[in-house]
């Protein structure tokens, strides 16, 4: 399996956890489990288009697999966390979503400069 049909796959798994948690979390009042669903959608469609974006050598092949991999695992430390405390009451692990909330940053801040690391650019 191929980092592009990895990375669409975990944007299918976003999508489709964010549309049930969000209705979850719109029935139950729970805040946290909405914030967590809306990161998830909204991060779902960003995977497709930057795994789109790689694979029209946009951006450059190992460094966005890279950073694509780092703003996914952010998402699911961040929502995962939020979810967790909507759902069962507790947190994933101490310091979850502030760790995932650091990388999702990492990994926009990192894309935002990759295009400048191309030749020519």
């Amino acid at each position: 399996m191929t980092a592009s049909q990895v990375h669409l796959m975990i944007a299918g798994l976003f999508g489709a956890l964010g549309v049930g948690l969000w209705a979850y979390a719109t029935h139950a009042g729970q805040p946290s489990g909405a914030i967590a669903a809306q990161m998830l959608l909204i991060h779902a469609g960003a995977l497709v288009a930057l795994t789109a974006a790689r694979r029209a050598d946009l951006l450059p092949g190992r460094a966005a697999v890279f950073l694509i991999s780092v703003l996914a695992f952010g998402v699911i430390l961040f929502s995962g966390d939020l979810a967790m405390r909507a759902l069962a009451g507790q947190r994933l692990f101490p310091m979850a979503s502030p760790l995932g909330g650091v990388l999702m940053m990492a990994g926009w801040l990192g894309l935002a400069v990759l295009p400048l690391l191309r030749r020519g650019a």
